[in-house]
């Protein structure tokens, strides 16, 4: 049967990547490089590239990792700031898409809405709607590369607080941040413990009257250097590209140390940490209120503050912590369970994210809708039972892009494995269907538990766990087979009876 003319007319690309964010601009730099026949795209519902690093503009927002290990691989990274601000990150992302021509790729205000897969002709079809003028169009394409992250980039996470109308003052949340904001002199209550709440603190605390950090529970936090004196050093003596990769092997063997021992020793690592917090603290402070969590060190990520910026503010008394739950908002600032009332002239409510996988996109194969939780993640880059589709999620115990660079040399060597030996399609299958299962994300971070239900599974073994280590999956994605019995090839039956 020939195509309809509707499927004529749309565009055909070997693979379209959707998001051009980090990952997103990895993806289509390896692409680019290990192989330059393919066609492709990147698709970015946004009109500026970055990703995260574009849409968070709230005051002093950084990276928590080293830019040596969450830099790519490929690319040196410069600065002199290892732990570094997001313009920084925003620059250097920026410059990896220009220089590896990747702008020329990147179609902005394109938001993917569906896609459908037809096995008969082992392509995807793809609606896309143009954000900026609500247009909706069609493309086709052999490969789906998902790269928009793991949150919603429209809405941030805020719980239900009573009273919260009462209040009189402006209540913001990070992701989006208004940049009128006057907050010089004032009284600010930021509501949450995670990275983003220690990382508002200290910046705000530059301007505002007075900074209180509001939390329901404590997190584990701890100073690290702004400054890798033993990588600038590396990168001085033996130049940028040696002394890049020396710095980026140190740092992803200290990440795996220090996670390692936080997981084998957890009350070693919750002592030493306490100690260092004391260390950091005025004399007196009432650490084990603030900064003792009841979980153990790794349950959920450490928060890292750079040159112990946190600590500072709150020895020089311009910000102060308060563990408790709120009752309700007044109209005067936040009533406390305890009885206190934290007066406030601004708050904000640094509580977190909303998980959503492939960006919303509506998933179908073969007519039959996809529900994410009855899949499993192979190899923590692909579904079962949904062909010639891939994801980029990275480390939740280290820096994200170190597992997606791995993550992309494996999708790169799975293309050209298909070409050369005459396959048009290939998905993940489970030989045991009764294998036990367990979350995707093994990670008792909020925003992950409210989603948990909401997201793909993963086995009791390779290739169907979700690794969170970079030695392991060194062997895994980058040294591994491709072929596996898990993983059925095929060729489209339209292709197959034109050969025929």
């Amino acid at each position: 049967m020939p195509p309809s003319p509707a499927r004529s007319a749309a565009e055909h690309l070997d693979v379209l990547i959707v998001g051009a964010g980090i990952s997103g601009i990895g993806a289509a730099r390896y692409l680019k490089t290990e192989l330059p026949s393919k066609s492709f795209a990147i698709l970015e519902a946004r009109r500026a590239s970055g990703g995260t690093w574009d849409l968070f503009r709230y005051p002093g927002v950084r990276s928590d990792s080293d830019l040596h290990t969450f830099g790519y691989e490929f690319k040196p990274w410069r600065d002199e700031q290892s732990i570094a601000d997001a313009p920084r990150i925003l620059d250097y992302l920026r410059q990896t898409a220009a220089e590896n021509g990747i702008d020329a790729h990147t179609r902005y205000h394109h938001k993917v809405l569906g896609a459908s897969w037809s096995s008969d002709e082992a392509r995807w079809t793809v609606e896309v709607e143009r954000a900026d003028t609500g247009e909706r169009t069609t493309l086709t394409c052999g490969w789906l590369f998902c790269a928009g992250g793991y949150y919603r980039y429209d809405e941030g996470f805020t719980p239900r607080f009573e009273g919260l109308d009462r209040f009189e003052g402006p209540v913001v949340h990070p992701q989006h941040w208004p940049e009128d904001l006057d907050y010089a002199g004032k009284r600010v209550v930021v509501i949450g413990s995670g990275a983003t709440a220690v990382t508002l603190v200290p910046s705000m605390a530059g301007t505002a009257g007075h900074v209180t950090m509001l939390q329901r529970t404590p997190t584990y936090v701890m100073p690290i250097a702004r400054r890798d004196v033993v990588a600038n050093a590396l990168k001085k003596f033996l130049g940028r590209r040696r002394g890049h990769a020396l710095s980026r092997r140190k740092n992803i063997a200290q990440q795996r140390l220090v996670w390692s021992a936080c997981r084998r020793f957890p009350k070693t690592a919750r002592r030493v940490i306490r100690w260092v917090n004391t260390r950091q603290l005025p004399a007196g402070y009432p650490v084990d209120e603030h900064f003792n969590p009841p979980y153990d060190p790794w349950d959920q990520r450490l928060c890292a503050v750079p040159d112990g910026d946190l600590f500072r503010v709150i020895r020089e008394g311009r910000a102060s912590v308060v563990t408790d739950r709120i009752a309700t908002f007044t109209e005067r600032g936040i009533l406390l369970e305890s009885g206190q009332e934290l007066e406030a002239d601004v708050v904000v409510t640094a509580t977190g994210l909303n998980v959503q996988a492939f960006g919303g996109i509506r998933l179908t194969v073969d007519g039959r809708e996809v529900r994410l939780p009855d899949t499993l993640a192979y190899k923590g880059m692909m579904l079962s039972g949904v062909p010639n589709l891939a994801f980029a999620i990275g480390y939740t115990n280290s820096s994200w892009t170190l597992k997606i660079g791995l993550l992309c040399e494996h999708f790169c060597r799975l293309l050209a494995h298909m070409d050369t030996h005459g396959h048009d399609s290939c998905r993940p299958e489970p030989s045991d269907p009764g294998m036990p299962t367990r979350p995707f994300l093994d990670f008792g971070a909020g925003y992950v538990r409210r989603a948990v239900d909401s997201l793909p599974r993963q086995g009791d073994r390779m290739p169907w766990l979700t690794s969170m280590d970079y030695r392991d999956d060194v062997k895994l994605l980058r040294s591994g087979s491709i072929t596996d019995p898990e993983l059925v090839f095929a060729r489209a039956a339209a292709r197959a009876e034109a050969t025929a």
